[in-house]
């Protein structure tokens, strides 16, 4: 498995093969709450940098998930969509939501190692 990036948005992007899976972190969803509703991009259609990408709501609140890198979606997680849960279960498996063919894979080198969002979490406590 390929290291893990993180956003400051509390995303996580992990390069398998040709694509960028792309979810939330567990800290995102110990945030959020039950999950209840999320919305996924088209297959097909393009995500940019920084920009949303879904809707995810919970009990709490709701928010987007913004894409960590650009590209095309090449899949999205159907499963989420009746199952939103999993996203509180496993975030960083199961619960992914959509994977990116990226339009320049070099965009991971800036997100966040491990080490740097866990540093970014120690500060927010």
């Amino acid at each position: 498995m390929s290291e893990t990036r993180f956003t400051d948005d509390h995303e996580w992007a992990r390069l398998e093969g040709d694509l960028i899976v792309v979810g939330i972190t567990d800290y995102a969803q110990e945030q959020l709450g039950d999950i209840v509703f999320i919305e996924l991009p088209s297959v097909g259609s393009a995500v940019e940098q920084g920009q949303e990408a879904a809707v995810i709501e919970s009990v709490k609140a709701a928010g987007d998930v913004k894409s960590p890198v650009t590209g095309s979606i090449a899949q999205v997680n159907e499963a989420l969509v009746d199952h939103p849960e999993m996203v509180n279960q496993d975030p960083a498996g199961e619960g992914w939501f959509y994977k990116v063919t990226p339009a320049d894979p070099a965009e991971m080198d800036d997100l966040l190692d491990a080490a740097a969002y866990d540093n970014m979490l120690a500060g927010l406590e």
